[in-house]
């Protein structure tokens, strides 16, 4: 009898044991993921508990908080200027994860990020005051972008080239974050974005990188200087008009037959945007030195946040020497988004040396400490020397000043640009791509900027798709804002 008890005793806290080693793996581990789980209904109550901080360009919010009129949450986001800076602020939904800075800076704006927690948070368990985070946007600049592009479908990134900052991030047709906040209105307005086949959602200015065109012509011309294969942007180049393709029948002309293409100089092939001369200068170079200057420009960099990740820019890998000359005229399989051709100007204009470009500037807690500086000490590299870079501002020039790109002229300032028109469809089927990349210097300040633009789409005709009517005075309109005093 006594043995039989033991063993039923002995059962019985082995039964005792294993409760309480399910209940603490439920407490400790299971817990936690269910407190972490995006389904969890209460952390969206508490995180719409209170107002949520603020997204800042210029020391003005441009986000902000509501309250709600019934349901558990008790506030919502909202946007005043919603579809200007969408493309910046992404969108903080009571249905839908946060996208963008709201999605990157989710734990500091809702105030569960440690580094706002006060000695009294902490004994309390009280959630801390939300932080604010603070952009590099220039207003100036993000207005003329969205308005010079107006309807068209396109995109646009300013920079500064001397600091990294990032001035204008702008991406049409927009859409109004406030549409998605609301988790009772969020659904239907959720379809008929997605539904759109402007696709309002995608940033194209980060995160759809498209064929360059002529515009790449700036990192063929900048390979073609640093390996030597050329001395100077006034030197003759060697390359017949038309250029045939090697190993192909295929001739390579130009989109005006009277240019002076033929063993054009660099200066003269980029003023009038020579094909033959850098196609032949890229199968010259081979692949490997051109794709090697591409990726010192950032192209094939799989995590170029800034702090958003905007999506690779491509220069492909094992081709023959026919894609190789095609690349280099920006077409075959390489891609670059507005942000990248932006720091492809940028890095020229700065002397050849590439400051990383940041869109925050700085995260604030609740009484405006500052917790991390982006702007103290960025990120620089040299990209080409400054003997290349100085050559090429003054083919860019030249290429403002009397060639391709006279649309972008600016009294009062030095501009140099590159405008590009790129393949878009089977056999060029589609509108094409119009292309501009630039840079401009005050005369009277110590104000530079960068600038990068696409159209995708406008009302213009055919053939009046080009780099110079199209996208230069979309650059124009926001260089002229950035160096306004």
């Amino acid at each position: 009898m006594n043995k039989t008890i033991r063993r039923a005793s002995v059962f019985t806290l082995l039964l005792v044991f294993a409760l309480l080693v399910r209940a603490t793996w439920v407490q400790f581990y299971d817990g936690q993921a269910l407190a972490e789980d995006k389904d969890n209904r209460r952390n969206a109550i508490a995180t719409y508990a209170g107002p949520l901080g603020n997204i800042v360009v210029a020391g003005r919010p441009v986000t902000g908080s509501a309250r709600t009129e019934d349901g558990d949450l008790a506030y919502k986001r909202t946007y005043p200027d919603g579809e200007r800076y969408a493309a910046v602020t992404g969108y903080a939904s009571q249905a839908y994860a946060p996208t963008q800075l709201e999605g990157i800076y989710q734990d500091l704006l809702n105030g569960t990020d440690p580094r706002l927690k006060s000695v009294m948070d902490t004994v309390t368990g009280e959630r801390a005051a939300p932080g604010n985070v603070l952009t590099t946007i220039d207003p100036a600049v993000q207005k003329a972008g969205m308005d010079a592009l107006g309807d068209k479908k396109g995109a646009a990134v300013a920079i500064d080239p001397k600091t990294g900052r990032v001035l204008g991030v702008v991406s049409t047709p927009s859409y109004d974050p406030s549409s998605l906040t609301d988790a009772n209105s969020a659904g239907e307005a959720w379809q008929k974005l997605n539904a759109d086949p402007e696709k309002p959602l995608t940033n194209r200015a980060l995160r759809q990188p498209l064929p360059p065109g002529s515009t790449f012509k700036l990192v063929v011309a900048a390979a073609a200087l640093e390996d030597g294969l050329y001395d100077s942007v006034d030197e003759g180049t060697r390359s017949p008009d038309p250029y045939r393709l090697p190993g192909t029948t295929r001739d390579l002309s130009n989109e005006n037959p009277s240019a002076p293409c033929e063993n054009a100089p660099i200066r003269v092939a980029l003023q009038y945007s020579c094909n033959n001369v850098f196609a032949k200068m890229a199968a010259d170079l081979g692949q490997e030195k051109v794709r090697a200057t591409a990726e010192k420009f950032g192209f094939n960099d799989e995590k170029q946040d800034i702090p958003v990740r905007a999506y690779p820019s491509t220069y492909p890998k094992d081709m023959d020497r026919s894609s190789t000359a095609l690349t280099g005229i920006g077409q075959y399989d390489v891609t670059a988004t507005p942000l990248q051709m932006a720091m492809v100007s940028a890095a020229i204009a700065n002397d050849g040396e590439l400051v990383s470009p940041h869109m925050v500037a700085q995260l604030t807690d609740g009484d405006s400490n500052v917790l991390e500086d982006y702007d103290d000490d960025p990120d620089t590299r040299r990209i080409v020397s400054s003997d290349t870079a100085r050559q090429l501002q003054s083919a860019m020039q030249t290429v403002v000043e009397d060639g391709t790109g006279t649309n972008a002229r600016i009294p009062g300032a030095t501009v140099g640009g590159k405008t590009g028109t790129a393949q878009h469809g089977e056999r060029n089927s589609k509108t094409p791509y119009a292309w501009f990349t630039s840079y401009a210097k005050s005369a009277s300040s110590d104000k530079e900027v960068a600038v990068a633009v696409i159209v995708e789409q406008s009302n213009a005709a055919r053939s009046e798709v080009s780099g110079n009517g199209l996208a230069a005075p979309v650059a124009k309109a926001m260089m002229r804002a950035a160096l306004k005093d």
